[in-house]
């Protein structure tokens, strides 16, 4: 059974700043659909004028690792069972963070920093697909000092399964390499995702330096093909990707890695065993699309919640898609009361 503090995730929290914009918006500044990048000076502009160009703006708790353990919680409806670390500012926004997870059942652990303010992303949706602008702020102020409080480590003891996103490698590597080190010594799993292509172009070292203790590697088609291009494995093909990438050099046998492909509205690619598996994905017709904003993060979390049961690959990734596919039917990485998944 999953127990309480049984899954942890640790990342760059942020309030998702989310409205449908137009492509006149995204071209004036240099946005592409379905990317995520950090935001420049160029960019810094952009979070006033959506607040007040646009008037369908939404303010959702966000951060790709706290929106996977987030829906995991959903979908396990047992209060305490998930942990989230991350770094706020003392500050509105980080007080609405706050009451936001906990209505959510995590238990957070948040290190608040006094200067800067609380990390934003904004989310630009044009015709259901999101591109994504995060300005990290107080999110790229968490401190190791922090995770090695001892009533912080007791969480990292506690769980048996880790989470993180690869947008923490820009961070703070040394925390990743903390829990990484912790869990391959005691036998537990750890995860992180690919995230985003300029995490596998610009951070290579540190998400190669953190590959060997991944038990699970997660992550989408574009990232895939990244990973493969900055490696020089000369091919595009998904399912050729995600095998090369579960051989990769393990930092401890106990656990044989597998990646996790998703394409969008193609079947997700499971690579494990020297084999690949295709699992369907639920097909939703157009005009239910919403946006497609934590989509990939909530079938994390989906797959997560079943994984901490134990249950097996297919219906892990069968929990994977169907939070998914709640999620797109819904702004930002949103959720109704209960989910109805059997």
């Amino acid at each position: 059974m999953a127990s309480e503090g049984i899954l942890m995730g640790m990342g760059n929290p942020l309030l998702d700043i989310s409205s449908v914009v137009d492509d006149e918006f995204l071209q004036k500044y240099d946005l592409k659909l379905n990317n995520a990048i950090l935001a420049e000076e160029k960019h810094l502009p952009m979070y006033e004028e959506m607040a007040n160009k646009y008037n369908n703006v939404e303010y959702i708790a966000g951060g790709a690792t706290q929106n996977s353990i987030r829906v995991a919680q959903w979908m396990l409806q047992i209060p305490g069972a998930t942990v989230y670390i991350g770094c706020i500012g003392k500050d509105k926004f980080g007080e609405e963070m706050k009451k936001n997870s906990k209505l959510a059942g995590v238990n957070v652990h948040y290190y608040e920093d006094e200067s800067a303010p609380t990390g934003t992303c904004a989310v630009c949706v044009v015709g259901g697909e999101r591109s994504l602008v995060a300005n990290l702020s107080a999110a790229n102020c968490y401190k190791t000092e922090h995770l090695k409080r001892q009533e912080n480590w007791a969480l990292v003891e506690k769980a048996k399964y880790f989470y993180i996103a690869g947008f923490f490698l820009t961070v703070s590597p040394e925390s990743i390499q903390l829990v990484a080190e912790h869990a391959a010594a005691n036998d537990k799993v750890f995860m992180m995702n690919l995230s985003a292509p300029f995490i596998c172009e610009f951070f290579k070292d540190a998400q190669e330096k953190a590959l060997p203790y991944m038990d699970y590697v997660f992550g989408n088609e574009t990232e895939a093909r990244t990973f493969s291009k900055v490696h020089g494995w000369e091919t595009d093909n998904v399912e050729e990707i995600a095998l090369k990438i579960s051989r990769w050099p393990k930092a401890s046998g106990t656990h044989k890695r597998i990646t996790v492909i998703t394409q969008g509205a193609d079947p997700v690619v499971v690579a494990e065993d020297g084999k690949v598996q295709k699992f369907p994905v639920i097909l939703l017709p157009k005009e239910k699309l919403v946006d497609t904003n934590g989509a990939g993060d909530a079938f994390v979390g989906g797959f997560l919640s079943q994984l901490v049961h134990e249950k097996s690959i297919e219906d892990c990734v069968r929990a994977g898609c169907y939070a998914a596919n709640v999620i797109i039917q819904r702004s930002g990485c949103t959720f109704p009361e209960k989910p109805d998944f059997n």
